[in-house]
């Protein structure tokens, strides 16, 4: 839990508040939207890529604020202090670049030891693998990330993949305050280019994969790539654990002189983890490794070939945390599929659907890549692309569904302000023969279609919300889930 400290103390790294008269002013919470000020919070005025808090300062006091932390500028420079109705409003040069370091002055960490998972895809199932082995090995593991922040069996939902600064560094805090001595946390590129996790330190970093998405923030691939290779140049951290299938990766591991390499196919280099032989069933994984930490064989009830590669990831990275690579073995069967990613749900005589998050061109193929492994009949593919953002993917995403699917259904994901006949005609674009996809833009009637066309031996890939449970339309965000779509329509009688 957060202690209680000086205002002196809290700022000592930036300004002097020793012979001030506010410098004794107790500090036990920070915050940085005014709307949650109460009585006794600090309030920590910056100006954001959105909204400048500065604004906001005078609201925050009549909540109660007890002081103010805010980024100086030219009329009001560094270490320039001024009093509303009796509350001190502190100054700092490039405040915006310093949250993380004030954050961890109030809310220091003590024992826990950090793991980052950076990449475009596999970020919550690698994070959830990694804490879910390491309670199996009687640790207390946490995650921080997409479906949540906690431990697995009690996560409480996280509006950003990663928070900002003070809410990462706070929540960390209270996960260490309950006993949790490792979290393992997602990484997106957003929270690397904002500083969001700039003085946290890592015990090891791990990449996954690189393809495209977030190019509407980015710009340029070349700049989503440079965000992501930041939390191992840039950060601090010990080792890095990197899937050298990827190419971004392979690069990456070349340049880096603490980095692990992973692969599933055979490597030569010393440092490195990678698998001899990946055997897929309808059971799960079997594979045989080799390499640093020696031999041995895992196998796991997930499928498809990215899982297979996911689950290697966090075993490696247990390994190079100093954990007995027997007892990782002998638990490996114990480890359970991740909340809407790649997730099976099948009845008696009906096609087996798959809910998966894959919302990228590169997702999308591997999840479907991965399940024609595994299909008997004919392979169905449901999946839309997200409004007000990147439309370069959309006519991509359509034409891997055409090519690696035998059914493409055509569907909303959240359309937010835009028309979703518009997303879905980008899309068709993409296709050679666009006549033949069927377009539902009602998700659950897109499945209801599919569940009632397809037969037992088929699988129907239900693609791109994974375990959201909402639909964001241009008016109003309604409940929505996948999963139980998948559920309601296997258990009714069609």
């Amino acid at each position: 839990m957060s202690k209680q400290i000086t205002l002196s103390t809290l700022l000592s790294p930036w300004v002097d508040l020793s012979s001030s008269r506010y410098g004794d002013l107790a500090i036990s919470h920070l915050e940085l939207d005014s709307r949650k000020v109460t009585q006794g919070v600090t309030f920590v005025a910056v100006k954001g890529h959105a909204v400048d808090g500065r604004h906001y300062i005078s609201s925050a006091v009549e909540s109660g604020a007890n002081a103010v932390i805010a980024q100086a500028d030219e009329e009001r420079p560094h270490a320039f202090i001024e009093t509303i109705h009796g509350v001190p409003v502190v100054y700092i040069n490039g405040l915006n670049h310093e949250l993380s370091a004030l954050a961890g002055q109030l809310y220091p960490l003590d024992k826990m030891q950090l793991i980052g998972v950076t990449g475009t895809n596999g970020k919550t199932t690698i994070t959830q693998l990694i804490a879910q082995w390491l309670e199996l090995v009687e640790q207390r593991a946490a995650v921080l990330g997409t479906t949540g922040n906690g431990f697995l069996d009690a996560l409480k939902p996280a509006a950003n993949t990663t928070g900002s600064a003070i809410e990462i560094q706070h929540t960390l805090s209270e996960l260490e305050s309950v006993g949790a001595n490792y979290t393992a946390m997602e990484i997106s590129s957003h929270g690397l280019v904002q500083g969001r996790v700039k003085t946290l330190p890592f015990k090891v970093g791990v990449f996954t994969n690189l393809s495209r998405d977030h190019l509407d923030y980015h710009g340029t691939m070349e700049e989503y790539e440079r965000a992501k290779l930041s939390l191992f140049t840039q950060h601090h951290c010990e080792t890095a654990v990197i899937n050298v299938d990827d190419a971004v990766g392979q690069k990456w591991a070349a340049q880096l002189d603490n980095a692990m390499s992973v692969s599933l196919k055979p490597l030569n280099t010393e440092r490195a983890v990678f698998a001899t032989n990946v055997v897929y069933s309808e059971q799960g994984i079997s594979l045989t490794f080799s390499g640093l930490y020696g031999e041995g064989s895992l196998s796991v009830p997930l499928i498809g070939e990215f899982n297979a590669s996911n689950v290697l990831v966090a075993f490696t990275t247990i390994l190079s945390l100093g954990f007995d690579k027997q007892s990782l073995i002998e638990t490996a069967h114990l480890l359970t599929p991740v909340l809407g990613r790649m997730e099976l749900f099948k009845a008696q005589g009906k096609a087996k659907v798959v809910v998966d998050y894959a919302h990228t061109p590169d997702a999308l193929e591997k999840a479907l890549l991965a399940l024609r492994v595994h299909c008997k009949g004919k392979l169905w593919a449901i999946f839309g692309c997200g409004g007000d953002r990147d439309a370069g993917k959309r006519p991509m995403m359509a034409e891997i569904g055409e090519r690696l699917a035998d059914q493409v259904i055509l569907t909303d994901d959240n359309p937010r302000s835009e028309s979703p006949q518009r997303i879905v005609n980008d899309m068709l674009e993409g296709m050679s023969q666009p006549e033949k996809a069927v377009v539902e833009h009602d998700r659950f009637k897109a499945l209801q279609h599919a569940v009632s066309q397809g037969s037992e031996d088929d699988i129907i890939l239900l693609a791109g919300k994974g375990h959201e449970d909402y639909q964001v339309l241009a008016t109003e965000t309604i409940h929505y889930s996948d999963r139980e779509s998948a559920q309601q329509l296997l258990e009714a009688t069609l």
